[in-house]
């Protein structure tokens, strides 16, 4: 099954009542925007996933930690997606908020899980119907089974930088260290490349075909060996998840406190264009 499902292929099949859809609009610094954007209209059965409550753990490393395993099926459980379930996710920023969810369950190994390409905005372009109703769905069970996604945290990214390639998400003026808009240091981690998740889409926010994607990041020298892969928060970094994924690649390495965890823990800090030694 593909990671990705168009609008016209979504739309013909909302009356299978195993299909869950996900709402996970977010913007950073607008904790509001994202519920609001969800009540003035949605697709049709679709729930809303708030980044900051449902897909973040109450403390952890960086500002968006993971809920452990047992937690995030539980919370997910509870808006309704159960393993019997299809889930569909979306936003409005090309699937950089989505890829979140869709990373989150596929590490729950639950991989019936699909990115929206082109969100919200692709349904409305397509003259497909939006609604502000509210679905009541039953919690289920999800189960927490093996991911099939990799993970790694702060000590062990440490360790092997010098041997293991680092891409970094962010926009490249946060990566220069040009602007930090709300993490204590500005730069990127020593050795990263830059390549911003926005590069993976077109001018529509849609994601790049296939080979397009595989050039992108075999130029920023992904090849067999091990990627780790990083943004502000962990969030965007999925996104390159995915379209490594869609390219073909094998699979990166997540590393979910990203800039936010290695920046606030007195970690070495590189700046301007290169990667740094």
């Amino acid at each position: 099954m593909s990671d990705l499902i168009g609008p016209t292929a979504l739309f013909g099949g909302l009356d299978d009542p195993q299909l869950r859809i996900v709402d996970v609009r977010w913007y950073l610094g607008e904790p509001e925007r994202g519920p609001l954007a969800y009540s003035h209209g949605h697709l049709p059965g679709a729930v809303f996933a708030n980044l900051e409550a449902h897909l973040t753990a109450p403390e952890g490393p960086g500002r968006h930690p993971l809920p452990t395993r047992a937690e995030a099926a539980a919370t997910l459980g509870s808006l309704g997606i159960g393993d019997e379930h299809s889930v569909i996710t979306y936003d409005d920023r090309g699937g950089a908020i989505a890829a979140r969810l869709w990373w989150m369950l596929r590490d729950l190994g639950h991989e019936r899980v699909r990115v929206l390409d082109g969100g919200i905005t692709a349904w409305r372009d397509a003259g497909l119907p939006v609604t502000t109703e509210v679905p009541c769905l039953e919690p289920a069970h999800l189960t927490v089974r093996v991911g099939t996604t990799r993970r790694i945290d702060r000590d062990g990214l440490s360790e092997r930088l010098g041997g293991v390639l680092v891409l970094d998400a962010r926009a490249p003026e946060r990566y220069r260290g040009e602007e930090e808009p709300i993490d204590p240091a500005a730069g990127h981690i020593p050795t990263a490349h830059n390549v911003p998740y926005a590069g993976n889409l077109d001018d529509r926010e849609r994601l790049l075909d296939p080979g397009s994607l595989r050039a992108r990041f075999v130029a920023a020298g992904v090849g067999d060996g091990d990627t780790i892969v990083y943004c502000g928060s962990g969030v965007t970094a999925c996104h390159n998840v995915l379209a490594m994924r869609l390219a073909g690649l094998p699979e990166p390495i997540l590393y979910p406190g990203s800039w936010s965890d290695w920046s606030s823990s007195g970690m070495p800090v590189a700046a301007g264009p290169d990667p740094g030694a």
